[in-house]
């Protein structure tokens, strides 16, 4: 049993009442996406670009779309009794002047007059991803790691040209060194050229005789590489570092790639970091948040001195000023932020509870009575 074609309009994502230009304005649309040069291999794109195709060259038409809106599919079916049509691209001409739009697909596809397009031109090299795991101080202040890369490089033996010592590439007789060929492609506007890889050379331009024995003819090799890489003061977790050309080697002449590298900073047991501002809790006695006291605290420095003082809540945040992360490619330093948290004794002796119930009735507050949920009925 065959296929039941879609509706046209629906194939082109348009109304019954599209006008020709936002018919045009739809099949370039689909056309740049599934067309099979920039779908390789896909037989549902080719599919679909068929289709597309297809549905252009009957709604393109004013006399051919008064015939599919009337009878529909049946319009163009020879065993319909309506007639039907050629369904070859040649002889279309719908829409009065579309050379716009392969204007703009010729930029994608290679379409036009004016000659092969240079396929093996100069190209940028792979950019390639590391990451580097530091400390929390290494982070605050920068520090130099030496990471290995593994990386495509120029092949020493044959200085990148793929050639056994000695000897030299033939230029490819069939595209004369461009990589590519002129291809006719039949469409609903005509016939169009486009331009594809040669097949001689494989998109190259040259042919190689006697290959390099290193590289096997592809002028690079993929080395692994130590490099240095400077942290700098103040980076955060997840930040990426761009090495500049540091990446994988260009093709035929063509710049270096960039080496990413991203930053993974461990976790500290005492600080955290939010910003520039580095954070830490602290606990201090009953007594020494009552009476007040002066304590010794750990910051990125080193330890430092911090009044605490007399009736400090649990909560309380003191600022230390310029002891936090410095600013990444700026100046100054963040603060560091101290939260004390008041710490309750446990397993009070008889003697120490009677003193907290006195200490109690000297502030008229309420005095415990008992320490625990059963003390009431055990006395």
């Amino acid at each position: 049993m065959a296929e039941e074609k879609r509706d046209y309009y629906e194939v082109l994502g348009i109304n019954k009442s599209a006008t020709e230009d936002e018919i045009k304005k739809a099949y370039r649309k689909l056309a740049k996406k599934y067309h099979p040069d920039v779908n390789p291999g896909n037989a549902e794109a080719e599919a679909k670009f068929k289709e597309i195709n297809e549905a252009a060259q009957v709604l393109g038409d004013p006399e051919n779309r008064a015939k599919y809106d009337q009878h529909g599919h049946a319009a163009f079916d020879p065993n319909s009794g309506f007639g039907g049509f050629d369904g070859g691209f040649g002889g279309f001409s719908g829409f009065g002047g579309f050379s716009d739009i392969f204007g703009d697909l010729g930029d994608i596809f290679g379409f036009g007059g004016g000659g092969a397009t240079q396929r093996n031109g100069p190209r940028r090299g792979e950019s390639l991803r590391a990451t580097v795991t530091v400390s929390f101080e290494e982070a605050a202040f920068g520090t130099k790691k030496e990471i290995s890369v593994a990386r495509v490089e120029p092949c020493a033996e044959c200085k990148g040209s793929g050639c056994a010592p000695g000897t030299t590439a033939e230029i490819c007789p069939q595209c004369k060194g461009s990589g590519s060929v002129m291809q006719s492609q039949r469409t609903p506007f005509g016939v169009m050229q486009a331009s594809v890889p040669c097949s001689k050379c494989g998109g190259s331009g040259k042919i190689i005789h006697q290959p390099c024995n290193t590289c096997r003819g592809k002028g690079n090799v993929r080395v692994n590489r130590k490099l240095e890489v400077n942290i700098p003061a103040g980076i955060d977790h997840g930040q990426t570092i761009s090495l500049r050309g540091q990446g994988g080697s260009g093709i035929n002449g063509g710049p270096a790639g960039d080496l990413l590298v991203t930053i993974s900073v461990r976790r500290h047991q005492q600080f955290e970091r939010e910003g520039t501002s580095v954070l830490l809790k602290t606990p201090i006695t009953f007594a020494q948040a009552t009476l007040g006291d002066e304590i010794i605290v750990p910051t990125l420095d080193g330890d430092v001195k911090l009044n605490i003082p007399e009736g400090t809540q649990t909560g309380s945040v003191f600022r230390l000023r310029g002891k936090g992360i410095p600013a990444l490619r700026g100046s100054g330093r963040g603060d560091q932020f101290v939260t004390v948290n008041v710490s309750v004794p446990k397993s009070l002796s008889s003697e120490q509870k009677e003193a907290l119930r006195a200490f109690s009735a000297m502030l008229n507050e309420p005095v415990p009575k008992s320490s625990g949920r059963f003390g009431k009925k055990k006395k």
